[in-house]
């Protein structure tokens, strides 16, 4: 039986993974994101140890996913500046000796819920993660959406609420974006404690629940999506789904003309099929495609 190798490269924690051809998982290891000279030779040790036949790698970005590109599977413009520039997926290749696939985090969980949760037997899915930072990935005829770089959706710029203490968020490349608006540090800075203390009856919620519902509308007229599937740390606030999809049909306006808008975009906004899997899923998916395997039957 062969085994395949799946790393979730987070900008805090780097999650290690084997899993058999089924995607059943054998071995799972974490170890903290310190500089890439301590990191990467620890990784490396790791899967010399447990060999696998190809190896998986959703990470953390920007990254250089133009395959023509001297740079491809690099780490690029990352706030985590020791790692701008490392070549992920060269290093892993070069040093393992074993097809490699790479793509960014979100699109490899996108991949993951596409092909074996919530939008299973679909066309089309949105998959965003809201948690430390936000990102999305997006999935179009079945296939992760690449293009000048890939889909930035957390740097999307949001109408501000008036009742936002901090309209202009935390990001810091961009003022008012859907990051630096919504994600857990922002959260903390504006009301002054970690998001999963606030009381659910804060105007915090109200007001998060109102930028998403922005991203969800926009996401909605530009790719149209089958499902939107919001993942992460801050979502596991699950009152929110009822009133990001509330706010989102008030928003669209009467606008679209579907079946699944008139029902209140229950079954579009939704949360991840897997869980918390979609980002180890996506890895292991990505290791078959670079191993030349079939992805399991939808």
């Amino acid at each position: 039986m062969k085994l395949y190798g799946a790393l979730e490269a987070g900008g805090t924690k780097m999650v290690l993974s084997r899993l058999d051809e089924n995607g059943t998982m054998l071995e799972r290891v974490s170890m903290p994101t310190e500089h890439p000279d301590v990191t990467l030779p620890a990784m490396m040790a790791w899967f010399r140890e447990h060999p696998v036949a190809a190896l998986g790698i959703g990470s953390f970005g920007p990254l250089d996913l133009n395959p023509a590109s001297p740079a491809y599977g690099s780490i690029t413009r990352t706030p985590k500046l020791a790692w701008v520039g490392v070549p992920l997926l060269a290093r892993f290749r070069e040093e393992l000796g074993i097809p490699v696939g790479i793509d960014t985090d979100v699109n490899g969980a996108a991949l993951a819920e596409a092909t074996l949760g919530a939008a299973r037997g679909l066309s089309g899915c949105l998959y965003v993660t809201v948690g430390t930072g936000v990102g999305g990935g997006l999935i179009i005829g079945g296939k992760p959406v690449h293009g000048l770089t890939h889909p930035e959706l957390g740097h999307q710029l949001l109408r501000p609420d008036p009742r936002d203490p901090m309209p202009e968020g935390v990001c810091p490349y961009h003022k008012g974006c859907v990051e630096g608006l919504t994600a857990g540090p922002s959260l903390q800075k504006r009301w002054g404690v970690p998001a999963y203390e606030l009381p659910r009856d804060h105007v915090a919620w109200d007001i998060e629940a109102g930028y998403l519902a922005q991203l969800c509308h926009n996401a909605l007229m530009a790719f149209s999506p089958e499902k939107i599937i919001l993942g992460g740390g801050v979502m596991q606030q699950d009152f929110l789904f009822p009133m990001i999809r509330e706010k989102t049909v008030a928003l669209l306006g009467n606008y679209l003309a579907s079946p699944a808008v008139d029902n209140g975009l229950a079954d579009v906004i939704v949360p991840p099929g897997l869980g918390v899997n979609s980002g180890v899923m996506g890895a292991w998916l990505l290791a078959l495609e670079a191993a030349g395997q079939p992805f399991p039957a939808a």
